[in-house]
């Protein structure tokens, strides 16, 4: 069992999110950076979709109350164990009685907690990942307490780390596509697209990043169809609006970009403010 004696800024569970049921209006939610959470689970052995826990900004506090085999992934932050300084990107043993403190993220958005086993969390369709008005919370809380598998510690570990490609947090690049109603814009207005640098908007989250500079549109909504994480929307007043893992599953503006799934990833690590360009 792992307890949260301070909540961070956003932490939830995730996995890899609910398939299969989007015709229903269910979102896919799972880990913002997926690249991330299967990162650590994948270090200390999980399968790949096990649940993890996702801090935003500033990471919580934690408590174990019995032993486990954990490793930290995504933003880097001052994480220590009983607070001594430890590496992330690598299996870490804790004891019961234990605490675990991450801090303020120093790069990056997004961090990643996985624990062998994954967390033992409710599952609901199919996911263990927290989502409003399907599981019956959709952010952890001071005081919550997160049961995990009994583990059996090895008696050695590997000291070696992981070392995340330098690009996943630094690159003003964002891998696109184009999306359904790209070819209804202008020339102008298609060059206009990668060739301006755009910057994270403050109203960002789970569900949409929004991006501050505005973009010409003379295009008619659309009837309502099919969007999915990494769908650029272009709205009425010609903003920007990047549809991320908590997103509705239709929308009615058009659709002019298409994020590449790693481009998902990394646009999770950004903050508000970050810069970034489209690149086909």
């Amino acid at each position: 069992m792992i307890e949260l004696l301070k909540a961070g800024l956003y932490d939830s569970i995730q996995d890899l999110g609910r398939f299969s049921l989007q015709q229903f209006g269910v979102p896919y939610s799972g880990a913002m950076d997926q690249y991330s959470a299967k990162l650590a689970n994948l270090i200390l052995g999980n399968h790949h979709d096990a649940a993890v826990l996702e801090w935003t900004l500033l990471g919580p506090n934690l408590k174990c109350h019995s032993n486990a085999l954990i490793c930290v992934t995504g933003a880097v932050s001052d994480l220590k164990i009983n607070k001594h300084a430890v590496k992330q990107n690598m299996a870490l043993r804790i004891q019961a009685g234990d605490t675990l403190t991450f801090g303020a993220a120093q790069k990056g958005c997004r961090g990643y907690l996985a624990v062998l086993g994954g967390f033992q969390t409710e599952l609901v369709m199919g996911s263990r990942s927290q989502y409003a008005n399907i599981t019956a919370e959709f952010r952890l809380k001071k005081g919550t307490r997160l049961p995990i598998k009994e583990q059996t510690l090895p008696k050695q570990l590997q000291k070696a780390s992981v070392k995340t490609p330098t690009a996943h947090f630094d690159t003003k690049l964002i891998e696109v596509f184009k999306g359904p109603e790209y070819d209804a814009l202008s020339e102008t207005q298609q060059r206009a697209l990668t060739s301006k640098t755009f910057t994270v908007s403050k109203d960002s989250n789970r569900m949409a990043y929004q991006l501050n500079e505005h973009f010409e549109n003379e295009l008619e909504p659309i009837f309502t169809s099919l969007v999915l994480p990494g769908s650029v929307q272009l709205t009425p007043s010609g903003q920007l609006v990047i549809l991320m893992r908590d997103c509705q599953t239709t929308g009615g503006y058009p659709r002019v970009l298409q994020l590449s799934e790693q481009a998902i990833d990394r646009l999770a690590q950004k903050n508000i403010g970050a810069e970034l360009r489209f690149e086909f």
